[in-house]
């Protein structure tokens, strides 16, 4: 999870460079950043069922190995649609890395200690979205080609480890009418759509929040030590957030990130100051990362109790975030483009709000 996340988060300085560089305009600089996570929504269901039917280890080592490849072909890629397709092969990679890796872990661990690892998962994944933006920067002043390249065998010696690790195979494959099923249940539809939200505000700010730091002065460096920071608080954040989960349910530390998310897009518009918009931009990726560890909470605990194999469980989080975040990049990237970067902030404030209205209404939330 840490070198997926590693590559994804590479992006965020280089955007600005990409859509100067090649006439992207703030829709391209969308459509570029959405293509990864629609890769990942093609690869959503496939990884459910090879973690469901071969095992977690053979999914995450096709994760591994094709995000290895694509990876070093972004670094060589020169056009708008090398970019793009290098984006959208590595995010359906991603997804198997995702599903076999989080059904691995949440199969072998306790379950009162669930959300704590989830958590630390979590943290992981954040680590790598920390030093990706780093990565990024790196690559803009010492090259593209030898930096992804190095990620890329980084990659590769993972899946060398990956798969001298133990892990067990599903004794008898789980039909996928099970995952249909397990759609209709209201605690797995509120887990998706904790994925859903999240994925919907970073994909948004992952677009017009570089674009807009750079339009007040902040090069790729600067821009990747916003998004550092970010990272380093968001990673310790998650690992809380998951010992409050087990303590206090999964939906208590929601509520409140619902709270700060609603703020947070109601301040990022209107910063002059590019240190001004740093710091909303830091609070802001704090309160949006707090909804994805209970989110996984609430789905293991519905999955269990369902029987649903975790591979398929773990399919639909991909299946969650990935439409998210591909209509919070290209969609939000549209509209500030055709009105200003106003208008998707604010409506993402309103969702907020709603989902917290939502959840205050007795009986409607799951336990």
């Amino acid at each position: 999870m840490l070198v997926d996340t590693l590559f994804f988060a590479a992006l965020t300085p280089l955007l600005p460079h990409y859509a100067e560089s090649l006439g992207l305009g703030k829709g391209g600089a969308g459509v570029l950043a959405a293509a990864y996570p629609l890769g990942a929504l093609f690869g959503s269901i496939p990884s459910g069922l090879v973690a469901a039917r071969a095992g977690v280890k053979p999914t995450v080592l096709v994760g591994l190995t094709v995000v290895a490849l694509t990876t070093a072909l972004f670094g060589f890629a020169q056009t708008a649609w090398q970019l793009d397709l290098a984006r959208f092969a590595q995010g359906l990679a991603s997804a198997f890395s995702w599903t076999g890796a989080l059904a691995w872990l949440v199969a072998v661990a306790p379950t009162g200690r669930r959300g704590a690892l989830i958590g630390q998962a979590f943290a992981a994944a954040v680590a790598g979205a920390l030093l990706g933006p780093v990565l990024g920067g790196i690559a803009s002043v010492a090259g593209t080609r030898g930096t992804f390249s190095a990620v890329a065998a980084a990659s590769l010696g993972l899946a060398v480890w990956a798969a001298r690790t133990p892990a067990a195979r599903p004794e008898e494959p789980q039909p996928f009418g099970m995952l249909l099923q397990a759609c209709r249940d209201r605690r797995v539809l509120l887990s998706i759509w904790l994925v859903v939200l999240p994925a919907l505000l970073f994909g948004t700010l992952g677009v017009l929040g570089p674009l807009r730091l750079a339009e007040l002065g902040f090069g790729p460096l600067a821009i990747g030590a916003v998004w550092l920071v970010a990272g380093a608080l968001e990673s310790g954040n998650n690992i809380v957030i998951g010992r409050l989960a087990d303590r206090f349910g999964a939906l208590a530390p929601v509520r409140v990130g619902l709270v700060a998310a609603a703020i947070a897009t109601a301040l990022l518009p209107w910063p002059d100051n590019r240190f001004v918009l740093a710091v909303v931009i830091v609070f802001a990726a704090l309160s949006f990362g707090t909804f994805y560890t209970p989110g996984m909470t609430l789905l293991t605990q519905a999955a269990e109790t369902r029987g649903l194999d975790y591979g398929y469980a773990f399919a639909l989080i991909n299946l969650a975030w990935a439409p998210g975040q591909s209509a919070g990049s290209a969609v939000g990237g549209a509209i500030a483009q055709v009105t200003s970067d106003t208008v998707p902030y604010l409506f993402l404030c309103g969702i907020a709000l709603a989902t917290l209205a939502y959840l205050r209404r007795p009986g409607r939330a799951a336990p």
